[in-house]
This record gives structure tokens, sequence and C-alpha cells, in this order.
């Protein structure tokens, strides 16, 4: 298979606006596993593991997010698979 991690920051109006939420429905919807937090800086951080069509499906999705987001900027990087994660969670 073609199983990948990615690390994804968003920025942006992505605090306060169920964007994290939003992301944990949207990946277990699609099969990812990982995680989602909230940065001190404001943005949003996520990591994600699985199939490189989930994985990009996710960053498109990131590009808008939920209707009360605003979405500046999405910066990604993939990575190696390393399938440590069982579930996609909210991190704090």
């Amino acid at each position: 298979m073609d199983e990948l991690r990615v690390h994804i920051v968003v920025t942006g109006l992505v605090q306060g606006v169920f964007f994290r939420a939003s992301t944990v429905e949207v990946a277990n919807r699609i099969g990812l596993t990982g995680w989602v937090r909230n940065t001190q800086e404001g943005s949003v951080e996520i990591v994600a593991e699985g199939t490189k069509k989930a994985a990009d499906e996710l960053i498109r999705w990131c590009g808008t997010g939920p209707d009360t987001a605003r979405v500046d900027k999405v910066e990604t990087a993939y990575e190696t698979y390393r399938g440590i994660f069982r579930d996609f969670r909210v991190e704090a």
C-alpha cells in the first residue's frame, strides 16, 4: 500500500471555530489515524497517517476547513509512515 504520514499546519482563523473537531470527523470518515491540536501561535497542527489518497483529501479539506473557519495557509510535509496511531483524536 501507499501509506504515509503527513504533517500539516493550518493558519488563519482556525481556533475557536470547531476546526479540531471537524478534522477528527473528516479523518475518521476517510480512514486516517493521528492527531490534531491547537498551537500557541494560533494555528492548527495535524499529523495523519494512512493512504496518500486519504492524506491528499484531508489536505484539500484543510484548505477551507469548517464553515466557521478562514484558512490563510496550509503547509504540508510528507513523512515516512510509522503506523503508531490507533485512531484519530484531538491532542492537548
